[in-house]
């Protein structure tokens, strides 16, 4: 129950954390395309448009820094997820030669942190 409970607890602040990166990506011009694009390798949190590049976009959330940087945790295994799910993407959008770039908006508490280029 407790286990279940936690699940549900990490999902919201995740979905909060999305929430408040797409408002911010917006602010800075950014037009989101798609958020939660899920395949069957992976998924993209924020798919964004940035002048002539599509971005795919992950969040990480912490309340801390206890645990390092949140994105620490956008590993070997989760951008090789990432550049798959691009890929199913771009070619479901008939987009194989888009520019595109990979970035990470890291939020702890309030403070928002843009990682541009981030692999």
């Amino acid at each position: 129950m407790e286990k279940d409970l936690r699940k549900v607890e990490n999902k919201i602040k995740g979905t909060r954390g999305e929430i408040l990166a797409a408002k911010f990506l917006k602010g800075k011009g950014y037009k989101i395309l798609k958020t939660n694009f899920t395949t069957q390798i992976g998924e993209i949190d924020i798919i964004a448009k940035d002048k002539d590049y599509i971005v795919f976009v992950e969040v990480k959330s912490r309340e801390t820094y206890a645990f390092g940087r949140p994105a620490e945790a956008v590993d070997e295994h989760k951008q090789y997820q990432i550049r798959g799910t691009a890929q199913m993407y771009l070619m479901f959008t008939h987009q194989n030669n888009a520019n595109c770039r990979f970035d990470v908006v890291e939020i702890v508490g309030e403070k928002i942190n843009h990682i541009e280029n981030a692999f």
